[in-house]
């Protein structure tokens, strides 16, 4: 291979990765349901000739980490002799693609007049792919993929630039929402971007160097990820946590890793994890090593582009049929709220070589689906995706974002938009105060959202965790509080919820969603009082919690920090409050 000189390989690498921000663009612009317009589920790709995985967007470390993967199986079904332009194979299997039916892969080759010159692929999360239950994430009464909605193995969805009607009526005929149509026809869109994107760099520096870049791109992050790998210490560490449960009345789920650091990778070993379990939240390899790869680039390589020359340095092995790495055929519709503990679990591992780098315990989600068959407004059928999402752990430097997704990249939806598609009412949405894990830095507060049916009747599929245990804190940071979920809160008739579970609804009842909330990090009584006197002001921390927490003691009028009762009070030596 010729060499490369350093402009031409900025320039067409900068081209591929605006070329998959482009592609994300188009496929959030041109999406009919909320859940890729609002909630930012989905995430684009560019590859090689070969299937190798050159640049992507910036979206969610779920579907990026196991992209690299998926192309690659799904293209022995699809060999490159057997496509032409235009085509577009697609596929939602779990163990092929990224570990539920929910997010379908579409794979479209490009070609430079005969020639081809790669792929455009992009994942999106449809909102309903049918199944026992709305949303197509139930969590109990499922044991196995039939009965979660409908499978396609890859599957040739668009023939030489036109849809293949015959698979279109079968989706069709199989999910309660229509708009999954809208968006199937928005990713064959947001991938004719990426294709012609990908053209335009091959007919201004042709196809060869093209070719020549995208494998520079390749062996330059695989040195550069040995050489951040390399910067660590050789050694194996351990760190362990738990799923609260897989439905009422089971046992939690212990996650176990040992992360083995080596001279050119790094291995997660997942082996003493618990047996994969006869609900919706296994956990497929794909997924699995999706959260590992996450959380180890965010700790070692975190500003380069990830592509697969940075993957392949990182191992991961777990036991066939554990919950980890189920056998095919296990239920894993709701293996979404999985993501926070395996990627937390490898940050703790990351906590005990490098703690400066990287962040305690984040809230995670609730994540319910209210459908019914008619909504009073429309008379149609409707599915609200009803996400809340609380505060994000401590750093060693900063305290955790408030109401911020981590690790996945899903967003709070706007109110506006769930009450404009779904018969509800958001009755508030607000954070809770003195909620956050304590620290010198502290971690994000609980989000608590109130949601009320105005429909006659519904039904809720609820989805969510930490209700029995606790997002963890670093260094002596304490961890963020519990989640819940209440039925009617406030009435006589108020109901303490599981974190996953179906349930019916009727008019005017109200789902209260109170996530977790992050974990801090560091001392709490080493916090700076003028930050404990910020958080005093916004409605944060209540005077009584800085001082019992901080060993702040701060006057109510005006509003200060009174510094010697603070030194007093730190130093143990102030009078207890009675």
């Amino acid at each position: 291979m010729p060499a490369i000189d350093p402009v031409t390989l900025s320039v067409i690498w900068g081209g591929l990765i605006s070329t998959a921000a482009e592609m994300g663009s188009t496929l959030l612009r041109a999406a009919y349901s909320m859940t890729v317009r609002e909630g930012s589920d989905f995430s684009t790709g560019v590859f090689d000739a070969e299937g190798n995985m050159i640049a992507q967007g910036d979206y969610s470390p779920g579907h990026l980490g196991s992209m690299a993967f998926t192309v690659r199986q799904m293209l022995e079904w699809y060999p490159a002799e057997t496509l032409s332009p235009g085509d577009a194979v697609i596929c939602n299997d779990p163990s092929i693609g990224s570990g539920h039916l929910p997010d379908i892969f579409m794979v479209m080759p490009v070609f430079l007049g005969e020639r081809l010159i790669g792929y455009a692929v992009n994942i999106a999360h449809h909102i309903d792919v049918g199944g026992s239950a709305p949303g197509s994430e139930e969590v109990v009464g499922v044991r196995e993929t039939c009965q979660e909605g409908i499978r396609l193995l890859p599957v040739r969805l668009y023939r030489k630039g036109e849809p293949v009607a015959e698979i279109l009526r079968i989706i069709e005929g199989n999910v309660r929402i229509k708009d999954v149509l809208g968006d199937l026809r928005a990713q064959y869109a947001a991938n004719l971007v990426g294709a012609a994107r990908m053209r335009a760099l091959a007919e201004q520096y042709g196809p060869d160097v093209l070719a020549d870049v995208m494998a520079e791109i390749l062996e330059k992050s695989h040195e550069g990820m040995i050489s951040a790998i390399q910067a660590l210490p050789n050694g194996t560490w351990h760190f362990e946590d738990r799923l609260d449960d897989v439905g009422p009345g089971t046992d939690p789920v212990p996650f176990k890793l040992a992360l083995t650091v080596t001279d050119d990778r790094i291995i997660c070993d997942w082996t003493g994890t618990g047996e994969q379990r006869e609900a919706g939240l296994n956990c497929y390899m794909q997924y699995t090593r999706s959260y590992c790869i996450a959380a180890i680039k965010g700790v070692t390589l975190p500003r380069a582009p990830q592509n697969f020359g940075i993957i392949k340095c990182i191992e991961i092995r777990a036991p066939l049929g554990s919950y980890v790495n189920p056998r095919p055929g296990a239920a894993s519709g709701a293996r979404s709220v999985n993501a926070n503990r395996i990627y937390e679990v490898v940050m703790g591992c990351m906590a005990q070589i490098v703690p400066k780098r990287v962040i305690a315990a984040s809230s995670g989600f609730h994540n319910p689906k209210i459908f019914g068959a008619a909504s009073p407004f429309t008379g149609k059928p409707y599915l609200a995706w009803m996400s809340a999402v609380g505060g994000m752990g401590a750093h060693f430097h900063r305290d955790g974002n408030e109401v911020t997704t981590s690790p996945t990249n899903g967003t709070n939806t706007p109110v506006e938009v769930q009450e404009m598609n779904a018969p509800v009412f958001v009755e508030c949405m607000e954070l809770i105060p003195d909620t956050g894990g304590a620290g010198k830095f502290r971690g994000g507060m609980s989000l608590r959202k109130d949601v009320r049916l105005v429909a006659d009747v519904g039904r809720v599929t609820n989805l969510g965790d930490r209700q029995k245990s606790v997002p963890y804190g670093l260094d002596d940071g304490l961890p963020g509080i519990r989640a819940r979920a209440i039925l009617n809160p406030g009435t006589a008739g108020e109901r303490e919820l599981e974190s996953k579970g179906t349930y019916d609804l009727k008019k005017g009842d109200v789902l209260s969603m109170q996530t977790a909330s992050g974990g801090g990090y560091g001392d709490p009584r080493a916090r700076d009082p003028q930050r404990v006197l910020d958080d005093v002001r916004a409605g944060l921390v209540s005077v009584l919690a800085a001082r019992e927490l901080y060993g702040v003691v701060v006057r109510e009028r005006p509003l200060a920090v009174d510094v010697e009762a603070t030194v007093r009070e730190r130093a143990g030596t102030l009078t207890p409050v009675s």
